[in-house]
């Protein structure tokens, strides 16, 4: 795995100590990003982060309950909206309104998705560094052309997949 630099307390950007599989640095930076949302890190929310954790994919709720998130429906949607709200994970919302989970990108790697929008799946696809140039810099031009700094990105490719097509 990668190296990365380690950033300040409550500094966000695209590298954060977690690509390196080291849990505890994980734990720790979601820690510290809670507490600076007044919130704590509690035993459900852990268990929300470890199952999104491994999962190749973002997950809806269902997918979450049926992995052993051993919490009440309710809990699960609060859970969540915490742990967004603190930038620790990140909502997707689908067509039709319905929405799945996944990490945030600086916690884990930046990646684009390829979405059925029949079906609802969803997956990831990693952020070739072709493509990456190509989006920043039409992204910029863009951006700049109207006094808009960029940020980020993401690309969200719409289809049919395998099973639908």
């Amino acid at each position: 795995m990668r190296s990365v630099r380690r950033r300040r307390l409550g500094e966000r950007g695209p590298v954060e100590a977690v690509r390196t599989g080291d849990e505890q640095e994980l734990d720790r930076s979601i820690a510290r990003r809670l507490s600076g949302q007044g919130q704590r890190y509690t035993p459900q929310r852990r268990a929300l982060v470890r199952l999104l954790r491994g999962l190749d994919r973002p997950a809806t709720i269902r997918d979450l309950q049926g992995r052993g998130a051993d919490l009440p429906l309710s809990s699960v949607y609060r859970n969540l909206v915490v742990l967004e709200h603190a930038g620790v994970i990140r909502r997707l919302v689908m067509s039709k309104g319905s929405a799945t989970y996944e990490l945030a990108e600086d916690l884990t790697q930046h990646h684009h998705h390829l979405i059925c929008t029949n079906c609802g799946s969803v997956e990831d696809l990693p952020a070739s560094s072709s493509l990456e140039r190509t989006v920043q810099t039409a992204a910029s031009g863009l951006a700049t052309r109207r006094g808009f700094r960029v940020r980020s990105h993401r690309v969200d490719i719409l289809g049919l997949c395998k099973q639908c097509a």
